[in-house]
């Protein structure tokens, strides 16, 4: 039978264990109330350092250029660049080039090339003068102009290419250009005339245009046989 005094001896003993584990599991369970204290290290060494963001660039005293000053040149305004009149002009002097060589596989992609960029030129300006239409004039008048200029040269340049193709006993591929020619110069004007004449002499027209007076008449009665 267990004293009276022995059950209080307990009792104490309890009281001071339970308080001695109380005491060292509080510092876990506030230490695990802290987010940053659950992060491993390295995962600490990899957070941004302010210290570590990149360095604006210095002035380097260079004053820059004042594009309205025409003596200095824009990006598309240099040879070297493609969307630009002087680069497909450059593209078309090459392609002269390799057809004095007789390269003509060159020449054709020179040319193609060359064709696609004014093409791009001109339908860029031709929506830069809509878009000006009615609100500015001036913007609007000049970009027209260059509208009309570099369709002027990308059909030049699919004249060429047409001969290019007629060189390599493709006419094939020469029949559809020389009809965008056509339509987009109307039949009346020089390169439209020269565009017809072409496909007249490929065969793909029975029609000489313009006929001539002289031979008029024998043009009918040849009809009319």
């Amino acid at each position: 039978m267990v004293s009276s005094g022995t059950i209080r001896r307990l009792g104490f003993t309890c009281l001071c264990y339970i308080s001695l584990m109380a005491a060292l599991t509080m510092p876990k369970a506030a230490q695990a109330q802290n987010p940053d204290s659950v992060l491993p290290e390295d995962a600490i060494e990899l957070q941004p350092n302010a210290t570590d963001a990149p360095a604006l660039p210095e002035n380097t005293g260079q004053e820059q250029l004042d594009l309205t000053d025409p003596n200095n040149m824009r990006p598309l305004t240099q040879n070297d660049s493609l969307l630009s009149l002087q680069g497909g002009q450059r593209l078309m002097e090459e392609a002269s080039s390799a057809i004095d060589l007789q390269d003509y596989t060159l020449a054709a992609q020179k040319l193609q090339d060359a064709r696609q960029i004014f093409n791009q030129l001109s339908n860029f300006y031709q929506q830069l003068a809509s878009s000006f239409s009615g609100i500015e004039n001036r913007i609007y008048d000049a970009q027209r102009l260059k509208a009309l200029e570099t369709a002027e040269i990308r059909d030049e340049a699919t004249y060429q290419l047409a001969l290019v193709h007629r060189a390599q006993n493709q006419p094939e591929l020469a029949v559809p250009l020389l009809i965008q020619i056509i339509r987009s110069q109307n039949p009346t004007r020089d390169l439209g005339k020269k565009a017809y004449q072409q496909l007249f002499e490929i065969g793909f027209v029975d029609s000489p245009y313009p006929v001539p007076r002289d031979g008029q008449s024998t043009s009918s009665n040849t009809s009319g046989n």
